[in-house]
């Protein structure tokens, strides 16, 4: 049997015989647990006066869920790639540099982003409509290990993004390179890696 699996029979047994969960906390610190694992095993559980162990929402893994969320990720990846792709193409276009090439390749690539965002962008905006509703028709979603997983991986990454920014300024600045073709670049994947992070954080709260 597991640790975790031991210390979950423990407390039910122990709210089961009629303990407090101060005398369970006592008798599991004298025994050698650790206070994180004394607290993760109290937290499945609850008294509440009755006798008898009521067990608390945990979160559970489903298959259907994973593969949302996975497709869900996916579509993001596509859509913010081809957004800030097509935004340097215009950029580009709009203040161009004395040395920068553009003809039948730019044209080309920006043709395939509109087409990439023609289809992908639908697709997530419906996927993350339909994780919201789910998340306020049933609460117990926020406590998806999935969806917080999702939203771990999605600000780290834009996290990640923004500090990769910060430091392309920087280098720019002091190799002599900033123009303002460069700036605004930089401010668009700002910007984008900023938006995602202000909303996905959501994902990781609880309610």
């Amino acid at each position: 049997m597991k640790p975790a699996d031991q210390l979950a029979a423990f407390v039910q047994d122990g709210f089961r015989a009629g303990h407090s969960a101060e005398e369970l906390r006592d008798a599991l610190g004298r025994a050698g647990w650790s206070d994180p694992e004394i607290d993760s095993a109290l937290a499945g559980w609850s008294d509440h006066g009755l006798r008898l162990p009521v067990p608390r929402p945990r979160p559970s893994l489903n298959a259907a869920e994973a593969a949302t969320y996975a497709l869900l990720f996916f579509a993001l990846l596509s859509v913010t790639w081809n957004v800030v792709a097509l935004s340097f193409w215009l950029i580009e276009i709009w203040l161009p540099e004395p040395d920068s090439r553009s003809g039948y390749g730019t044209a080309r690539s920006m043709r395939w982003s509109i087409a990439v965002l023609v289809v992908v962008l639908p697709l997530f905006l419906w996927l993350q409509a339909r994780t919201d509703r789910a998340a306020r028709a049933n609460p117990g979603e926020r406590r998806s290990p999935t969806r917080k997983n999702f939203g771990a991986v999605t600000v780290f990454l834009a996290a990640l993004v923004l500090l990769a920014d910060a430091i392309a300024v920087v280098f720019a600045f002091l190799n002599g390179d900033m123009t303002l073709q460069f700036l605004l670049k930089a401010a668009v994947v700002a910007l984008v890696a900023g938006l995602i992070i202000a909303w996905f954080r959501s994902f990781l709260a609880d309610d």
